[in-house]
């Protein structure tokens, strides 16, 4: 995880490779990158799970678990199995092939059925979300809105059959262009760099405005395809995709702050009913929090912090605890469960009573 420092500071391996992606990646790229499932500040996909579970102390704990399971369990089938293939198969022209090796090679004949059936399912089931995604935004939020109104249901249907047809001839053109896997999901943290601020500020500050996601979406999308057409920085490819999202986070943040400064703010109204209703910290909703004196103001930025804090150390000691047991060190692989059963016990606590004083709230209010 950590760069190797024992050839000295000014060795040329450790700023030009480790260094630079470790600190892109450590620092830049949880709070700058948006990414399906992962987006800074909560999205589509997190919220969906949230709203269909039973009450709001469910749907956090939902969340939880989510984050054990996805970032902590599920990782290390596919690491021990890039391990094998590394040990098996050495210098692979294209190391992406050594997991199918693995299967075809390794695996008894009827597992391999079964391998190529949760392929196909999980192949399935994305394509299957992003086409519907697509056409749904394409429909519902530019055609239906922009260009015809009134328009019987029976149209928008044929609309968005046209509209998912489109998607899947796009798709297949920008999949002829990737070279590796790799690419695949380069292009789409490149595309979301330097958005993830927004999604993050907009809780914390009333100024955020429609114009300020839509202008850093339009400028990360432009940045990346101007840096992919004209290549800018040189370096070994994990060194200039470090360099790529480094700038194009850079202006994305400079034209989405600027943008939010000189375009107006979302009506008094509507900042009054999101503040009403979400009761974010008040440092950087006061003149909204003026408007409606009747409400206790809310100072949990701290807690937030601190609930973050030990949700990482959760996370990353579960990860590596298991990953110590998978690799026999018993002792260090169980100190690291248990801290991670630790600071998942005391975030338990504090969603609970989260929970308790929010139901509180909503009756006396």
């Amino acid at each position: 995880m950590f760069p190797d420092f024992s050839r000295g500071l000014t060795a040329e391996a450790i700023w030009t490779l480790p260094v630079l992606t470790f600190l892109v990646h450590l620092g830049v790229q949880w709070w700058a990158f948006w990414y399906p499932g992962s987006e800074p500040g909560g999205g589509g996909y997190i919220a969906q799970r949230i709203f269909s579970a039973r009450d709001e102390r469910h749907g956090l704990l939902s969340v939880l678990w989510f984050n054990i399971a996805h970032y902590a369990v599920r990782p290390w089938p596919w690491i021990l199995t890039a391990l094998a293939a590394a040990a098996l198969y050495p210098g692979l022209a294209h190391p992406e092939t050594g997991y199918m090796l693995v299967a075809t090679t390794t695996m008894p004949h009827a597992l391999r059925g079964i391998l190529i059936a949760g392929f196909m399912a999980a192949f399935m089931s994305t394509i299957a979300t992003q086409l519907n995604w697509g056409s749904s935004y394409l429909v519902e939020d530019f055609y239906r809105r922009f260009i015809r109104r009134d328009a019987s249901e029976k149209h928008y249907v044929n609309i968005s059959r046209i509209a998912t047809l489109l998607l899947v001839a796009a798709s297949a053109f920008v999949s002829a262009q990737l070279a590796t896997i790799s690419q695949g999901w380069e292009v789409v943290l490149e595309v979301g760099a330097g958005t993830g601020g927004v999604y993050l500020l907009r809780w914390y500050w009333w100024r955020i405005n429609a114009w300020s996601e839509i202008s850093a979406m339009a400028t990360a999308l432009v940045m990346t395809l101007v840096l992919h057409q004209w290549p800018l920085f040189g370096g070994s490819a994990p060194v200039a995709f470090a360099k790529t999202t480094l700038a194009t986070t850079g202006v994305t943040t400079a034209v989405w702050v600027l943008v939010t400064l000189l375009t107006p703010p979302e009506p008094d109204e509507v900042l009054l009913r999101f503040y009403r209703k979400v009761r974010p910290h008040v440092t950087g909703w006061g003149r909204i929090a003026a408007l409606a004196p009747e409400l206790p103001q809310t100072r949990d930025l701290g807690r937030n912090l601190l609930a973050w804090v030990l949700g990482c150390a959760m996370v990353y000691a579960a990860l590596f605890g298991v990953g110590k047991l998978c690799f026999g060190q018993v002792g260090t692989g169980s100190l690291l469960l248990g801290l991670a059963t630790v600071c998942a016990l005391l975030l338990y606590r504090d969603i609970t009573q989260r929970v308790g004083v929010t139901i509180k709230g909503s009756f006396s209010g």
